[in-house]
């Protein structure tokens, strides 16, 4: 054997070497970083639900037991934890999984949407919907003024929620469905402070309004968000009530509260931008 054969062979193995090294750190590069706790195959209940800004929170799954609640496990943060969510506390007791933040103090910043929203910037007033999120932003002259979480309806018809451009033109403090009851009751179920936004082709008609999150798209097509207060009349939970993000909305949309409760029609309400894809279940 010649002396030089075990350099060149040298040579070649630091060549292979080399090579899979910048495979390696190409893939690294190229492949996404998954920062949930477990993969999603894993996730059970609401952590199965994902949204494109989980990723901005370090974040592990955990099945509440029997007593625990937002409250208890998390105190002043409870709120905070249920938003991330896109829960109420109805739907957040024993058995349920959530997200729960490695740092809840990491939720303070927590914010979903755009600060500023380019499309907006000419309006004093608009409504910015994001399906993938789950969550609705109010926007004055293009700048976030609050969000707040939401349930749309699912992917599939017939109770997906609709996309594009809308406005919204009327405004009704105390409906009612004409479709669909309270759960395991004859009553008409509430749709308090709500606002049009669409009415389709077959005179079908789409609202933001108040009704229980239980943390997946679950609507028929409407938008929802919190309204405890409604929660306690209907199913006695919570007791103390404290979030009504639907009354929130409707009254920055009016500029103050209704008096009396009338359809009011809109005739130049805020536009309304409904984006995105709704999670899986």
């Amino acid at each position: 054997m010649r002396p030089d054969f075990h350099a060149r062979a040298a040579g070649r193995a630091s060549i292979i070497r080399d090579g899979w090294f910048t495979i390696i750190l190409a893939l690294a590069v190229l492949l996404p970083v998954v920062s949930y706790a477990e993969t999603p195959k894993k996730l059970r209940g609401l952590c199965a639900v994902l949204h494109p800004s989980d990723e901005r929170i370090d974040w592990e799954c955990r099945t509440l037991r029997g007593g625990e609640s937002l409250e208890r496990l998390f105190g002043e943060w409870w709120r905070e934890v249920a938003r991330f969510n896109r829960v109420d506390r109805r739907h957040a007791g024993p058995g349920v999984s959530i997200k729960v933040p490695k740092r809840v103090e990491d939720l303070a910043e927590f914010e979903p949407l755009p600060l500023v929203y380019q499309p907006a910037e000419g309006d004093e007033k608009f409504i910015l919907i994001d399906l993938a999120e789950q969550f609705l932003g109010a926007y004055e002259y293009g700048a976030l003024r609050f969000s707040l979480p939401l349930t749309s309806g699912p992917r599939a018809e017939p109770d997906r929620t609709p996309t594009g451009e809308f406005r919204i033109s009327a405004a009704h403090r105390r409906r009612r469905s004409s479709l669909y009851t309270v759960e395991g009751t004859d009553r008409p179920y509430p749709m308090n402070h709500a606002l049009r936004f669409h009415i389709n082709r077959a005179g079908v008609s789409y609202w933001i309004h108040g009704r229980d999150l239980p943390g997946y798209p679950a609507s028929h097509g409407c938008v929802g968000l919190y309204d405890e207060p409604m929660q306690r009349e209907q199913y006695g939970v919570p007791r103390d009530p404290e979030l009504n993000d639907a009354k929130r909305l409707f009254e920055w949309v009016l500029g103050g509260s209704a008096q009396d409760d009338r359809l009011i029609p809109l005739s130049q309400g805020p536009r309304v931008h409904i984006i995105g894809r709704p999670p899986k279940r």
